[in-house]
């Protein structure tokens, strides 16, 4: 296709203006119906004076010819262009643009039949590709953005949002041999929440990134009974936390794109064995070779052919198995590997699988702010703490900098503002309803956010932009709510009147220690605020950083204190989600010696600090990314994207499909490692003793190169610790040793040990152990604490 910028200047102004009678050297200048100009160009039709007006044809001396409307000497109206190439014009053009409604036709054979704003495809089209391609939508500045369908020409076809040309947001993609997902798409991959419907009738509910399968989901065989499709929608996530589940919503009928066709072979996409493939490996499970007793229905094998390639064949033997209605497998993916398998009877899973749904639902999704209390209130909370933190932070902002002073301290050292519904002289109007706001130590909340560089702007525009604040669950037992900012950079969370003086009382201490420790893992604290609603009722808030802002999937949270009395997690309320406590975890991390030594010493340091300010029940947040064991990247499923036509900019080319999934330790530069500082980002980069003590990034495959801070962006190797007799016998872990980026951070820092806990202590040492229990003296806690992290955690490498 010959490029349109042949024809139009920078501007995108046709080139092929008729020269202007006065300036060129015209043989004829009067009111004739032709005129020929000196350089080669005429013209034919109706004049008003001396420009072409009314109905006129234009040839250009390359060949280039315009028939149609013109304007005061522009091509303005109905026309059709003709390129010297062959290309074809056939539509509205406006001052020499292609503008409105248009045909155009390319010599690759080409069409498109829609909108045009200033020579670009803007608005509603469809396109005929060269390929025989076709997208039918809307388009933006050439690009697909919106909705569209896409055919491709051997019987694919994707319905669904787009943006930038690339597949992104909700949508729907059918195979020609029958198989279908239905979920979240990111730059033209599988990313989110899906469903995943094989030719067969088999479903698989669960999460993908880029394009493979990764957390976790289940697989519903063919012929097996299933929750109804009509029931689900998908929520859109594309970062960590709860914002990737499946959730009730009567929008949707997933149903209406049901594969009605004969069975046929089985999708990749599926399943790969572990009883064929993966038993040679040494770094797989034994327990592995229990799978064969429990695969059922997708027991299969991968082989070589000729290409070498793997396809896949079917064990004859258990056949009869895969029709099974009452077996369901739980499966769990790590980019496209699948790494652990937990067969269930359907007839016994059945009545807790609704109300598993409907708590993911209420408990996991994603929802907006407004639904925090019930009524108007719900949505005037949601403004009110956008509307103070602008006022806030736009106040402060422009006062000089300064170190803070005592003053500068305690509850008097605030802000409060009466912001009345009609606005005053120093609040806007605004739709909520008449509230008071505090703004607790605002010049001592300003140093803290320019020391862990934070942007004013920046800041207020995560949490005040117009996408509002979203609700998570809360993952303890504390009843806080907790919100994050749409950019998911920070958490906001609802403190106890207790909680907001103990954060007070401390918070010279606290910015004394985050001052002279960059690489502190506590908490890190950027305002703290009150609203009081009409009636009287207070809402405090705090605002920190979250510890798992990254474009890593994390697989696994763990809150850690150290402590062993209720510290596990009912298995029926664990999903995708959940927060796992002490008893949970079935691994211990090896990383390298320099890295953990730094670790330790700031941990000692932090808790010596929390033990002087007699702060108990604090935990380790600690978040986990695992990559595929190494020796199975030939192996990871196809991720059955379809290339799209290499002018929209989604091709295969430069996109690292099937990544090695090693971890690579790496000396840092500045210029390559993302250096983008984040809420929970301070320190410098760490010195690794593998790399002769120098500064070090991480090279993670498939996302690029990471900056390793403590606590952030930390390479490990994780190994299982779970003997084989206390593994669930149901449930198979199909490898020991996986490497893991590691994120984490010391949180939970409000609670005093007073009065209240003593009691608590005293009370709960009569019926349990006492070293077990997590309330116990700040110094025996501490110690426990780092013992806990130090030999069961993190141990040193024998």
């Amino acid at each position: 296709m010959t490029c349109l910028k042949n024809h139009f200047d920078e501007d995108s102004e046709i080139n092929a203006e008729p020269p202007c009678p006065v300036s060129c050297n015209v043989q004829n200048v009067e009111r004739v119906n032709m005129k020929s100009f000196s350089n080669g160009d005429f013209y034919v039709g109706d004049f008003k004076e001396v420009l072409p007006h009314g109905k006129g044809k234009y040839t250009w001396s390359g060949g280039m010819v315009y028939e149609g409307d013109w304007e005061g000497g522009k091509m303005t109206g109905k026309g059709v262009l003709l390129w010297p190439s062959g290309e074809k014009y056939n539509g509205d053009i406006s001052g020499g643009y292609l503008h409105g409604s248009g045909t155009r036709t390319s010599p690759d054979g080409s069409l498109y039949e829609g909108q045009w704003r200033m020579n670009i495809q803007h608005g509603v089209g469809r396109k005929k590709y060269s390929n025989s391609d076709v997208y039918e939508g809307e388009w933006k500045e050439g690009e697909h953005e919106g909705n569209g369908r896409y055919f491709w020409n051997n019987g694919n076809k994707y319905t669904g949002n787009w943006k930038r040309g690339k597949m992104h947001g909700r949508g729907v993609m059918e195979w020609v041999n029958g198989d279908q997902y239905n979920g979240c798409w990111l730059n033209g991959f599988r990313h989110g929440s899906g469903i995943y419907q094989y030719a067969d009738g088999g479903y698989y509910f669960g999460t993908w990134t880029r394009g493979l399968k990764d957390g976790k989901g289940v697989f519903y065989p063919a012929g097996s009974k299933r929750p109804s499709l009509k029931k689900f929608c998908i929520s859109p996530g594309y970062g960590n936390g709860p914002k990737s589940v499946l959730s009730q919503c009567s929008s949707l009928n997933l149903e209406e794109h049901a594969v009605k066709k004969p069975s046929v072979k089985r999708s990749f996409s599926e399943k790969i064995s572990v009883s064929g493939v993966l038993r040679s490996s040494g770094r797989i499970s034994h327990k592995s070779s229990e799978m064969s007793r429990h695969s059922g229905s997708s027991r299969e094998f991968v082989r070589h052919n000729s290409s070498g390639t793997f396809s896949l064949g079917s064990d004859a033997g258990h056949i009869e198995v895969q029709e099974d209605a009452t077996v369901v497998y739980e499966r769990e993916y790590m980019q496209g590997v699948m790494i652990k398998e937990r067969v269930r009877d359907y007839t016994e899973l059945s009545p807790k699988c609704e109300k598993k749904t409907k708590r993911l639902a209420k408990e996991t999704e994603k929802i907006s702010c407004v639904a925090i209390f019930k009524g108007k209130n719900s949505y005037h909370l949601m403004l009110n703490l956008q509307l103070g933190i602008r006022y806030t932070v736009g106040k402060i902002t422009p006062v000089p900098k300064r170190e803070v002073r005592i003053a500068d301290f305690g509850d008097r050292a605030r802000i409060t503002m009466f912001f009345p519904r009609r606005g005053s002289r120093f609040t806007p109007p605004h739709k909520s309803i008449d509230f008071y706001w505090k703004d607790y130590c605002p010049m001592v909340f300003r140093n803290l956010r320019e020391m862990f560089k934070l942007d004013a702007a920046e800041y207020m525009m995560s949490i005040c932009g117009d996408d509002g604040l979203t609700e998570i669950s809360s993952p303890g037992k504390s009843g806080s709510i907790f919100y994050l900012s749409h950019d998911d950079k920070f958490v906001i969370k609802t403190l106890k009147k207790s909680e907001l003086k103990v954060l007070l009382k401390m918070l010279p201490k606290y910015y004394n220690h985050v001052k002279e420790h960059e690489n502190t893992l506590i908490t890190k604290f950027f305002g703290v605020h009150q609203i009081t609603l009409p009636g009287g009722r207070k809402v405090r808030f705090v605002v920190m950083g979250n510890m798992f802002c990254t474009e890593l999937r994390i697989h696994r949270r763990y809150d850690l204190k150290g402590s062993t009395h209720g510290r596990c997690t009912d298995k029926q309320k664990i999903h995708e989600n959940t927060t796992l406590k002490d008893l949970d975890l079935s691994y211990e991390f090896h990383m390298d010696k320099s890295l953990q030594k730094f670790l330790f010493h700031q941990i000692e340091v932090d808790c010596n600090f929390l033990k002087s300010q007699q702060i108990i029940d604090y935990s380790l947040l600690l978040g986990l990314h695992f990559r595929a064991p190494e020796q199975l990247n030939g192996l990871l499923e196809p991720p059955n994207i379809e290339s799209l036509p290499a002018d929209l900019g989604l091709t295969t080319e430069g996109e690292v499909l099937f990544p090695s999934k090693g971890l690579l330790l790496v000396a840092h530069e500045p210029s390559s490692a993302n250096t983008e500082p984040g809420p929970h980002i301070r320190g410098r980069p760490l010195r690794a003793f593998s790399l002769g003590d120098k500064e070090v990034d991480v090279l993670v495959p498939g996302t690029g190169r990471l900056r390793v801070q403590l606590g952030v962006n930390m390479p490990a190797q994780a190994n299982q610790k779970l003997s084989r007799n206390e593994a669930d016998a149901a449930e198979v872990e199909l490898f020991e040793v996986y490497d893991v980026v590691i994120y984490m951070g010391i949180i939970d820092i409000l609670q005093e040990y007073n009065v209240k806990k003593k009691a608590e202590h005293a009370c709960k040492s009569v019926k349990f152990d006492p070293l077990a229990i997590s309330v116990v003296e700040p110094e025996l806690y501490a110690q426990r604490f780092i013992d806990f992290l130090q030999k069961k955690v993190f141990p040193e490498q024998q």
